[in-house]
C-alpha cells in the first residue's frame, strides 16, 4: 500500500514494538534555518513517529572507503560541513547525547562488514539539519554509521539488513541523503529536469514493488542513474533504509518534490502494518 501524504500519518502507525525506518531527502543545508515545506514536513513527522530509545543515522556526508565506521562518542559534536552559507547556519548546534554502548553493539553486529568504532566524527549536517525538526529538544540519544564508498550499492542493502534487528530494540534507523542528487545540474528557481523526474519516479516504483535488486544495479540503471548520481554518496542511505525494511512493512512517501532542478526531496517511511 502506498500513501503519498503526511495527513493523519500518526494514525497509520499501527501499535508495534518494531520501530519504523525512515529516509529523508535533506537537500540544501539552508532548510535547517528556513521555514519551508520540507522543514515543516520533518517537524510533522517527528510529532507522528513513536518515540525511539535511540536514533542511528546513516548520512550521505560521512563517507569511508573499505570500512564502516560507527560513532561511539558520548557527546557527538555538531559538524558544519559546508562552505559559503550565512553565519546563522554555522551557529546551529544539536547537543544530543550519544549512545556508546549501543554503538559498540553495532560495531559487533557489522563485524563481517569491516566495521570499527570511531570517536572523532559526531553529527554532520545530514543528521542534525533534519533531527532538529524531528526531535527539537535534542533529548534522544543519537549516533552515526558511515557509508562505505568502496563496496558497491548491494553492500549498503546488506548493511540495512544487518541493522534491521535494531528495530526491535527501540532504535529508529534514519537515512539522510537524496534520491536524485546532481549538483552540477542544479539551478536556482529552475523547473525539475527530465532526468531527475524520471529517476525519482523509477525509484519510487521499484521501491514500492520491493524490487531492490534493480535499485542496486548501477550498470543496469545505466545513463539515467549516472545523471541522477554523478557520485553515489547521497543514494547509499536510501538503500540502507530499503534493506532495513521487510515485506511486512507498509510504505509511506512524503515530500516528493524536485528542488533546484536536480535534487529530489523525496522521503519515505517503512513501518509495521
Amino acid at each position: 500500500m502506498r500513501i503519498h501524504s503526511l495527513q493523519d500519518l500518526k494514525d497509520r502507525f499501527a501499535p508495534s514494538d518494531r520501530m519504523p525506518v525512515v529516509f529523508l531527502g535533506h537537500g540544501s543545508p539552508m532548510h535547517a534555518i528556513e521555514d519551508g515545506p520540507f522543514s515543516r514536513s520533518w517537524a510533522r513527522l517527528g510529532q507522528s513517529l513513536p518515540r525511539p530509545k535511540a536514533i542511528l543515522v546513516v548520512s550521505a556526508h560521512w563517507m569511508t572507503n573499505g570500512t564502516t565506521l560507527v560513532d561511539v562518542s558520548a557527546m557527538p559534536r555538531t559538524i558544519h560541513d559546508f562552505y559559503g552559507f550565512p553565519e546563522a547556519l554555522y551557529q546551529q548546534q544539536y547537543p544530543a547525547p550519544g549512545q556508546p554502548d549501543l554503538a559498540r553493539d553495532v560495531v559487533t553486529l557489522l563485524h563481517s562488514h569491516r566495521a570499527a568504532g570511531d570517536d572523532t566524527w559526531g553529527l554532520d549536517h545530514g543528521a542534525w539539519a533534519v533531527l532538529k525538526f524531528l526531535y527539537p529538544d535534542a533529548d534522544v540519544p543519537v549516533f552515526q554509521v558511515s557509508v562505505d564508498m568502496g563496496r558497491g550499492l548491494e553492500h549498503q542493502l546488506e548493511i540495512g539488513r544487518a541493522l534491521s534487528e535494531l528495530r526491535n530494540r527501540g532504535v529508529l534507523i534514519l537515512g539522510s541523503g537524496n534520491v536524485v542528487h546532481n549538483l552540477r545540474a542544479m539551478r536556482r528557481g529552475g523547473k525539475p529536469l527530465d532526468f531527475a523526474q524520471e529517476f525519482d519516479a523509477l525509484f519510487a516504483d521499484r521501491l514500492a514493488d520491493r524490487d531492490f535488486s534493480v535499485l542496486a544495479d548501477a550498470e543496469g540503471l545505466g545513463a539515467l542513474f549516472t545523471a541522477a548520481h554523478p557520485t553515489v554518496d547521497h543514494y547509499l542511505p536510501a538503500l540502507t533504509i530499503a534493506g532495513a525494511s521487510d515485506a511486512r512493512d507498509e510504505l509511506t512517501f512524503m515530500t516528493d518534490a524536485i528542488d533546484l532542478g536536480s535534487v529530489s526531496m523525496r522521503s519515505f517511511i517503512f513501518h509495521a502494518n
